[in-house]
């Protein structure tokens, strides 16, 4: 399990608990966490779950694969190191104190 921090648009933060093998996704959608809508349900098709992973998790994340960086390109201001598809990143102990931003919105 980890504990993982998703923080909104205007800076409201939420600390919550994800199993492992979850989704970061999965656990902002269990938990009611607005701003990741999650539009294709986790299958990688659309660009709904976008966040921007906090600067110092990015070296410790898999990297994104080719259809995940396809479907950023399609994100509402994607950046290029920190932009990532929750969908995307399964949860394990080491992803315990993630730190994710929402963007100001998804599209």
């Amino acid at each position: 399990m980890a504990k993982i921090t998703y923080i909104e648009h205007d800076g409201k933060e939420h600390v919550v608990d994800v199993s492992n093998g979850l989704t970061v996704m999965e656990g902002a959608r269990d938990n009611d966490i607005p701003g990741i809508e999650a539009d294709c349900g986790g299958a990688c098709a659309c660009s709904t779950c976008h966040v921007y992973v906090a600067e110092d998790w990015v070296g410790k994340l898999p990297a994104r694969e080719p259809m995940e960086e396809d479907m950023l390109d399609f994100a509402f201001e994607p950046d290029p190191t920190r932009s990532r598809l929750t969908c995307q990143i399964k949860v394990s102990d080491d992803l315990d104190g993630l730190v994710v931003q929402m963007p100001e919105k998804q599209i």
